[in-house]
This record gives structure tokens, sequence and C-alpha cells, in this order.
């Protein structure tokens, strides 16, 4: 590629990322980013893991999960309905916990429409962040996504897998995120693994603790810039509306389970996570040197994290159609 050409497309492409990470912050951030503010309240952990919900059963769960956007959620045998009738509409669930590494499984069908974004979004208070993204204006394609403390160092992030008919057909999509390496799965099939070391020597990897949200939105909205309708696929018309995202199960494993985690300094880095595990003493994590071969609560509270190189990532999780 020539300088000329390489002058014409960088600026489109910063527009592009700049416009779609502002929304990824709107729609992950934190009141309290740990890295920024000292003092930030803990996180509450999931500690009745594995967990697992059936929302076709027209449960909502209210003791794990909280409505944090606009538009309309229905609870009814083809599940969570997430549905944007109107401008403005950015239906969104969100777990009450989180977890600090594991495997998170959704099945789901995404929604139709030009410019809607269907997602599911590990999110944590400092910015690390993993996705699946689906575009309403592309029934045969899924993206994948993942962000460090919000660093943009790469423009090698995003990765797209073609899945056939993902508006009509039912998928299971996980992510396993283990402490060296995260995989996406499509109905058990890995379609793709960042190792950690591959993100910027592993400072670009998501290592905090995380909650789950999943929803959609109008990426083609009028109103946004013109970088994320572009990677939204274009302007959406909501007279073509309602356009819904049915989620039916989900399932998730919080690999090192506790009752709270805290950050104990501004590294945002993993061994610098503080967990508290019911009623004892808080600890911090064992440095990576004296990692443990599994997640065990010490006399003195420490809390100790298996050792990367001696646990293997299980198997996903599959729900069975």
């Amino acid at each position: 590629m020539d300088n000329n050409m390489l002058g014409v497309l960088l600026p489109r492409l910063l527009l592009v990322l700049s416009a779609v990470v502002a929304f990824a912050a709107a729609q992950s951030g934190s009141d309290c980013n740990p890295l920024k503010t000292s003092g930030c309240p803990p996180d509450k952990g999931l500690t009745n893991s594995p967990y697992g919900v059936d929302f076709t059963k027209g449960t909502t769960d209210w003791a794990s999960w909280t409505s944090v956007g606009t538009g309309s959620v229905l609870y009814d045998s083809h599940g969570a309905a997430l549905t944007i009738a109107k401008k403005g509409d950015a239906p969104t669930i969100a777990t009450n916990w989180y977890i600090f590494f594991g495997r998170v499984e959704v099945l789901m069908r995404a929604a139709p429409g030009t410019g809607i974004v269907s997602s599911v979004v590990l999110a944590s208070d400092d910015g690390d962040e993993v996705d699946w993204e689906i575009l309403g204006g592309n029934n045969d394609e899924v993206q994948t996504n993942y962000f460090g403390k919000g660093n943009l160092t790469l423009f090698n992030r995003g990765g797209k897998t073609p899945v056939h008919n993902v508006q009509g057909t039912t998928y299971s999509y996980a992510i396993d995120w283990q402490i060296d390496q995260l995989t996406w799965y499509v109905d058990g099939q890995a379609v793709r693994t960042l190792k950690k070391e591959d993100a910027v020597g592993g400072l670009n990897y998501p290592q905090t603790p995380m909650k789950l949200k999943i929803g959609s939105w109008a990426g083609g909205d009028p109103d946004n810039a013109p970088g994320t309708i572009a990677w939204a696929g274009g302007v959406t018309d909501y007279t073509k509306g309602p356009f819904t995202m049915y989620v039916e199960k989900v399932s998730v494993t919080n690999q090192y389970a506790a009752t709270s985690y805290s950050y104990g300094d501004m590294s945002g880095s993993w061994d610098s996570i503080v967990l508290k595990k019911d009623g004892a003493a808080e600890g911090t994590q064992s440095k990576e040197d004296d990692m443990v071969d599994s997640a065990v609560m010490e006399d003195d509270g420490t809390t100790g994290v298996a050792s990367a190189a001696n646990s293997s990532a299980s198997s996903p999780m599959y729900f069975a159609l």
C-alpha cells in the first residue's frame, strides 16, 4: 500500500475505531474506574458457580440480572426478547455479579435490521472487555473483539467468522477466558483463540473481574458518528422494525469464585486483584511464581490461583439443541 492510499484510509479507520470504542465505553463502563480512582467499592462475585438460567421458562432471575438499557425486555417461551422499536432503544441486561476467569455461554438468535448490533459482552471496571458482536445487516457473520484497559494500540483486535443465518437460527456463543488465553466458540467449535502474549505482551489482555452484559443497540442510528454507522453496516430505518434479539439460556462458570473482588493497586494486573470469600479476611492473590494448582483459601485468607501452565482450558459448555 502506497503512502497516498495509507493517508486516505488511516483517518477513516481511526474514525470507525474511535466511534465504536466510544459506544463500547458507554455500554460497558463503570461508575468507578479503579485505575483512576482509589477506594472503588468491591465487585460482588458469582459464588453459586456454575450458574445457569433458562429464560424460555419466563424467568427473570432478578437476583442475578438487572435491566440497564432502554427499550423493551420481555420474557416468554422464546426467551428474553430484547427489542428495538424506536430511536433511543438499547435494551440490555447485565449480571449483578462479576467473574474472575472462567466460561460464559449464551444461547441466542441475533436481531435483524441494518445498523442493529446484537452483543454479548464481558466488561470490567477498568476497561477490560471481551465481545461477541453480530450486525443485523449481515445474516451470515459474527464478530469478536477484546480490549485491555481501553487500550487502542492495536488495530487488529477484531475478528470475523462466517456463521450461516444468525438471525433465523439459535446458536451457542461461548467465551472461555483463562489466565493465558481467550477462546471464542460457536456451537462448541473454537473459531478464534487469543494468547495473552499476543495482546501487547499481555498488557492488552483482559485480566480483571468482569460482569456479563447482553443487549442490542442501533449502531446505525442517523445521529451516530459516521464511523459508527459505517461499521454497523449502514443507517437504521426504524420504520422497518421492531428488531428483536432472543436470548434463550445463559450458563456461567466462575473459575476463581469469591464473595467479592477488589483492586489491590492501580496496575490492572490479574495478580493485584484481592479476593474475599465467605467472611474470611481479604488477601492479595499470590504472584505468578507462587501460583498453586487450584484456587484455594489459605488460613490467612490469601487466595491462590491456578497456574496457567498447569491448568488447561476445560472443554466449553455447549447447549444441546
